[in-house]
């Protein structure tokens, strides 16, 4: 949900910076900040946009381990091993 509302944001900081170098003299409020104002909202939306954890890979709570018996080609998995991941 974060991240959508990041990509809005940015895209906001976007118009507002195309807007004032495309029109600066018709709005006066986006003449009196730059292009400052804009940039500052884009960069607002791309760290609210990478804040987002709910994108991320769902970690699991314990890795297995495979448990290894034999050697060489001999080798077989005979059952795995529980570790909490960090």
């Amino acid at each position: 949900m974060k991240k959508a509302a990041g990509y809005v944001i940015s895209v906001i900081g976007l118009i507002i910076m195309f807007l004032n170098i495309a029109a600066p003299d018709k709005i006066p409020f986006l003449a009196s900040f730059g292009s400052y104002l804009g940039i500052g909202i884009v960069i607002v939306g791309v760290v609210i946009a990478m804040l987002d954890k709910s994108s991320k890979k769902i970690s699991h709570e314990t890795a297995e381990v495979p448990i290894y018996e034999g050697k060489g080609k001999e080798r077989k998995i005979v059952g795995y091993q529980r570790e909490k991941s960090k």
